[in-house]
């Protein structure tokens, strides 16, 4: 197998407890002519032995010191010998049919660049929850991607090699590295690239029907993180205005006032209803466009922080598990 149809990338570092369900979710798949590239992000815990221990020859495994994530996707990449290029995280799973249909997809579409669909939530345990990803499948703009994201997540999409190639650039601090991926973020490297596709390659994103991914999130956490997150989505903003400017200039209010939206609802999840609101109000308070738009989802959003706020820790529990637990709704 010297020229697989799909290389599939997956980086892995420190998922001991979940890279063994994700790699059996790819060799579960009815399209069989594809390649797995591991990449060994230079974990310390059991992940790499686990990965080992499987015997398919489809699976390559590549070690490298610790690049992060956008760093191990690019060594995916550089190494991958196929003509299309999927992305599965190491915690994340996919449908059987999930490779087949976007193989399906682009190859009845020439014209199209990234193949993407929507995403189940999982819980830590791999519990279905009702909440989902259905996000806009047509017609997708540089503007759907800056301030929506229709892929949602790194697990979702398909893309074709030639369009990530005409992005690529070397590495500013090693000339024999072609990065697809800017290294320097190690959040928001994805929306990064996704724009840069659309903006600066001319690609066409396009979705299928069909919740073809369970991404996994995972409960508590810090607001330092979102905070985090927010600056590293700030920089992202930056770069792409070094180079559309009036781009930016029309869309990025719109933009920032749904990403706020995003991380209110990251702070409702861990718990924190006093950060939600306030994330919420100067989201509102930059862009009316998120409550023109959705507004259930952003009344429900204001709603459910102030439960949070306000409520006995246990009710609120109660209330979260007759939401999120169970049977994922179709």
């Amino acid at each position: 197998m010297t020229h697989p149809a799909i290389s599939v990338v997956m980086p892995v570092y420190n998922v001991e407890d979940y890279v063994t369900a994700s790699i059996e979710s790819v060799l579960a798949q009815t399209f069989t002519d594809f390649e797995l590239i591991i990449v060994d992000d230079g974990g310390a815990d059991n992940s790499l032995m686990k990965c080992a221990a499987f015997e398919d020859p489809r699976i390559r495994i590549v070690s490298q010191s610790n690049r992060g994530l956008a760093g191990a996707r690019n060594t995916g990449i550089a190494e991958a010998r196929g003509e299309l290029i999927a992305f599965l995280d190491s915690d994340d799973l996919w449908d059987r049919e999930k490779l087949a249909l976007h193989k399906i997809h682009l190859d009845s579409n020439p014209q199209v660049d990234v193949s993407y669909s929507g995403s189940r939530f999982i819980d830590k345990d791999g519990k279905m929850l009702r909440q989902a990803q259905r996000p806009k499948l047509e017609n997708i703009s540089a503007r759907d991607i800056l301030t929506r994201n229709p892929i949602g997540n790194g697990s979702a999409p398909v893309i074709r090699k030639n369009a990530l190639y005409a992005v690529a650039f070397i590495h500013p601090d090693d000339s024999d590295r072609t990065c697809f991926f800017d290294e320097s973020f190690r959040q928001s490297e994805d929306i990064e690239l996704w724009l840069r596709l659309a903006l600066t390659g001319g690609s066409v994103f396009e979705g299928i029907e069909g919740l073809l991914t369970r991404y996994r999130v995972f409960s508590g956490g810090l607001s330092a993180n979102i905070a985090a997150q927010y600056e590293s989505w700030n920089r992202v903003i930056a770069k792409t205005a070094a180079n559309a400017p009036e781009f930016v200039s029309e869309f990025g209010d719109e933009a920032r006032s749904y990403q706020l939206r995003y991380l209110a609802r990251r702070a409702i999840q861990m718990g924190d209803g006093s950060f939600a609101l306030s994330l919420l109000k100067d989201a509102i308070g930059i862009s009316k466009k998120p409550l023109l738009s959705e507004p259930v989802k952003t009344i429900t959003t204001f709603a459910a922080a102030n439960v949070i706020r306000f409520f006995p820790p246990n009710l609120v529990a109660r209330l979260a598990a007759s939401w999120t637990g169970g049977k994922a709704v179709a």
